[in-house]
């Protein structure tokens, strides 16, 4: 297994596996510094869209994997989501993913928001999966924490495999494949 670098991203982007895709590290925006994104050395970063949804127990809910409870977030769209202290909120890559079939892609959150005690947890990106990837941002600190909008939040790593997988996860008609919004839990 080989971790793939910034060459091979951007040959098989070029055929459609990011999109929309940033060749180079871009760390400014509109004049101002921002989180970067695009591709890195060994890796891409990745940005996060407008679209959130913010963990709220306004309805007393209980949290439940084979029966989520959708009331459990509060939607919003903006700039910047402010995330309560010691809660959590989703969203979603502004890049949509088309993994190739020999490729794993796991997800490291981005050292500037882990820093500040937001830590962003994403399950890997399995052989041929496909979608916008649904984000979760936690923050762990006792204050509200801001997550920027358009700006980068975490980086996927590529892991070739030595040989083809039997089964990959379009095979298996996963119930995450093709997904377009903020995802929220499906049993």
């Amino acid at each position: 297994m080989s971790i793939k670098s910034d060459k091979w991203i951007r040959t098989v982007s070029k055929e459609g596996m990011i999109e929309p895709f940033e060749p180079y590290q871009v760390s400014q925006m509109a004049g101002r510094r921002i989180v970067s994104y695009g591709t890195s050395s060994y890796g891409y970063d990745v940005r996060c869209a407008k679209e959130f949804k913010i963990f709220t127990n306004i309805n007393h809910a209980i949290v439940d994997p084979h029966n989520f409870d959708e009331r459990s977030f509060v939607d919003f769209y903006g700039d910047v989501c402010i995330i309560p202290p010691n809660s959590f909120a989703l969203a979603r890559t502004v890049e949509y993913f088309r993994i190739p079939r020999n490729i794993l892609t796991i997800c490291l959150g981005k050292s500037t928001y882990a820093r500040c005690g937001i830590i962003v947890n994403v399950t890997p990106l399995e052989p041929e999966w496909e979608g916008y990837v649904t984000l979760e941002f936690s923050n762990t600190t006792p204050l509200p924490a801001k997550i920027y909008a358009g700006e980068g939040c975490a980086q996927m790593i590529f892991l070739e495999s030595a040989e083809i997988c039997e089964v990959s996860y379009a095979d298996r008609d996963g119930k995450y494949q093709r997904q377009q919004g903020v995802t929220l839990p499906k049993s």
